[in-house]
């Protein structure tokens, strides 16, 4: 066992948890010496001690044991510091690994469809210009929605990470091909809306195109001017220009309020993204607008956070779970953001007998039993 290894991973697990050395000895039942030692790295621990020590931390013992690879091209910000920010990179880190590692074993790669992309050329609108070359590279014409984004960028060598983390601070990342990737990264906590982790996956996209040069893990605070072209790559990549243009002057008639959730509706965005859309070819202050209007509307201010027009509780799709925190309006479901390629690169290494159920369950990050009825329910073409 490597005592260094094993220090660093306890002090980072038990930061996570919140826990003092103290109070984590106490819960797995040894002494508050002996725990400083093991996390100090002062003496080899006992796998009894381990395995008390990680089933305190609701963690397997692979996790205290097993050396973290360090991420490095990372392109990774949030609005504040995250506590658990160290443990998000070891967590995408291990998933990236084994995707690749899943790949290798079945020599069954996906080409990286941008990876020579370059911009051809560099204007006030660069990002909008960007979000149109890019859905070129994709084979989507003018007039075409994106239904799948998941689908569609696994089928363009982009790997689609759902990690659940409580924050509404953090909202995803992206991999830079050089580290593994490229692979995006979307909080999918059931608190935000899934109209946000559809944007957040083309935002990162935009990062990817627009700001590879500036991967690096090290980096922590956003910088706004590339956040800003990134929201407006991400509008123009969901919302194609002709198409969009077309939609919002069909709705020319109505008020401005509603003008935005009709288009949102038609794309099955966020009002934000419809926003972010509008804003290049604005004159004036459209959030401020937006914000203005719909209080003058419903008699409240839209909190930051907010989707407006939330499904009433009667309603088929408000009944299910996943519908209710978020407050968007005509919601999605999860299902439509649903990464699907590492699962089926699982079951056919499964069905190839090239990885047991264990290491299956481990990759998808299910318990065994989960593993089991998953195979169980597969159906044989």
């Amino acid at each position: 066992m490597n005592d260094k290894t094993i220090s660093e991973n306890l002090k980072r697990l038990r930061r996570v948890k919140k826990l003092s050395q103290d109070s984590l000895a106490e819960a797995a039942g040894i002494s508050r010496g002996a725990y400083r030692k093991i996390e100090s790295g002062q003496s080899e621990p006992k796998i009894k001690n381990l395995q008390a020590i990680a089933l305190s931390l609701g963690v397997r013992i692979e996790d205290i044991l097993a050396p973290v690879a360090e991420l490095k091209a990372v392109r990774f910000r949030s609005s504040k510091r995250l506590r658990t920010r160290e443990q998000i990179l070891v967590d995408v880190g291990r998933w990236l690994r084994d995707f690749n590692e899943l790949e290798d074993t079945l020599g069954d790669k996906k080409e990286y469809s941008l990876r020579k992309f370059k911009l051809s050329e560099k204007s006030a609108h660069r990002a909008i210009i960007a979000a149109d070359q890019a859905r070129s590279k994709f084979g989507l014409n003018d007039e075409e929605p994106i239904r799948d984004i998941c689908g569609l960028f696994e089928s363009e060598g982009i790997k689609v990470c759902p990690l659940s983390v409580a924050s509404n601070d953090f909202f995803g990342l992206s991999v830079a091909p050089s580290e593994g990737g490229p692979a995006v990264v979307v909080n999918t906590w059931e608190r935000i809306s899934v109209e946000r982790w559809i944007f957040t996956a083309a935002h990162e996209l935009g990062h990817l195109v627009l700001h590879l040069d500036d991967y690096n893990s090290s980096q922590e605070q956003e910088l706004n001017e590339h956040e800003q072209e990134a929201n407006e790559f991400a509008s123009a990549f969901l919302m194609p220009n002709s198409l969009f243009k077309k939609e919002w002057e069909e709705t020319s008639g109505m008020a401005f309020v509603d003008r935005v959730l009709k288009v949102k509706r038609i794309f099955r965005v966020s009002y934000k993204t419809v926003l972010y859309r509008l804003t290049p070819d604005y004159k004036g202050n459209i959030w401020k607008r937006f914000h203005q209007e719909y209080k003058l509307r419903y008699g409240k201010s839209l909190l930051q956070k907010d989707e407006p027009e939330a499904l009433a509780e009667d309603s088929f799709q408000a009944s299910l779970p996943e519908y209710r925190p978020a407050g968007e309006p005509e919601h999605l479901s999860e299902h439509d953001f649903c990464q699907g390629r590492l699962f089926r690169l699982v079951r056919k290494a499964v069905e190839e007998e090239k990885i047991s159920q264990t290491r299956a369950a481990e990759i998808l990050g299910l318990s065994l039993s989960e593993m089991r009825k998953l195979t169980a329910s597969w159906v044989l073409e």
